[in-house]
């Protein structure tokens, strides 16, 4: 359930509450926002809601039910901004991440690096340690590569999102990486999601290649319930029946997700769609339908990438994109 504090009421009401509902075995997640405290009561037996709209400084208690609490815009009417930095995710800007598929060398990162700073790009996308479906395929640098992702995006003030495979992996990342991104195969990871509750980083949660958008809110509530509310959704294209593209991406889980959750979501076209000529119009569309960022793949020499060369824009081509979003984002009333 969610309880709502009255305007205005005071801190002594609101802990008395917390008190009573820790009590009763609840975990509970306080929200604060510019009007009125908000509790998310997790967990605990069942009780008569009854008993604590009655208390002091208490304006309404309602019963949720969704399976998920947490990411519900129940709970936190208020948008979400996570932030990065002087990068916020989810407010009025539209934030744009760039950068190769996965890091192949000192030379390609460098350049990469260089090619999205120069159109202003604040966060960059790389991956060291890449899941692929053959194992005879590139699998990353490991830690090297993210050594170089890191070096390349700091020495031009840029901030770094990459993929975490697994558990054991979070001290690294945390040394390296600002946003820890989990991949689409590992979105029901539920020992990773609990290990990145505990962590006060930013986590990018892509959804799940069969993933219903109910799933992702749940995964999201893993981490969450962790303690960690710094959350961005992404929506990197499901599969469906059809076959013209790598993946059907779904913008309007954009919309849908705004409405049932307050967290932030951006949008991966290039994984969405697999396709470099798709990425441009499906970028725009991400922007229009209100999306708060896009992952965009950039490459120095995409024919010769040793992954995802085909959906990776040239960076003339990005140039010319993020001219394009800047008029979209501008039709919408968000800046770039």
């Amino acid at each position: 359930m969610v309880i709502v504090m009255q305007r205005g009421a005071a801190e002594e009401q609101i802990q008395k509450v917390i008190d009573r509902l820790t009590g009763e075995g609840f975990d509970v997640h306080r929200s604060t926002g510019v009007e009125r405290t908000v509790l998310g009561v997790v967990g605990g037996k069942i009780v008569d809601h009854r008993d604590y709209e009655l208390l002091d400084g208490v304006k309404e208690v309602i019963r949720i039910t969704q399976p998920y609490k947490l990411s519900s815009r129940t709970f936190k009417p208020e948008g979400t901004v996570v932030g990065i930095g002087d990068v916020r995710v989810g407010a009025n800007k539209v934030v744009v991440m760039a950068g190769p598929c996965t890091v192949e060398s000192r030379e390609q990162i460098e350049s990469s690096a260089a090619a999205v700073h120069k159109v202003g790009v604040k966060i960059m996308r790389g991956g060291a340690f890449k899941p692929r479906t053959s194992p005879h395929t590139f699998q990353g640098m490991g830690e090297e590569g993210l050594k170089l992702l890191h070096r390349a995006a700091s020495q031009r003030g840029m901030y770094v999102v990459s993929e975490v495979m697994d558990h054991t992996q979070i001290p690294m990342f945390l040394e390296y990486a600002d946003i820890l991104q989990v991949g689409a195969r590992n979105m029901q990871n539920f020992n990773l999601l609990k290990e990145l509750g505990k962590i006060r980083k930013p986590v990018l949660l892509k959804r799940g290649m069969s993933a219903t958008i109910e799933e992702l809110l749940l995964a999201a509530e893993y981490i969450m319930t962790g303690g960690n509310h710094q959350v961005i959704l992404c929506e990197r294209g499901i599969r469906t029946f059809e076959s013209a593209t790598r993946n059907t991406l779904d913008l309007s889980a954009i919309p849908v997700v705004k409405k049932l959750s307050h967290l932030p979501i951006v949008v991966d076209p290039s994984h969405g769609t697999g396709r470099r000529d798709k990425v441009p119009p499906m970028a725009r569309a991400a922007v229009a339908a209100g999306a708060d960022g896009v992952l965009i793949e950039v490459h120095p020499d995409p024919d010769k990438a040793l992954c995802d060369g085909a959906q990776s824009l040239l960076p003339e081509q990005f140039e010319g994109l993020m001219k394009e979003l800047q008029l979209i984002a501008s039709a919408v009333g968000r800046t770039l």
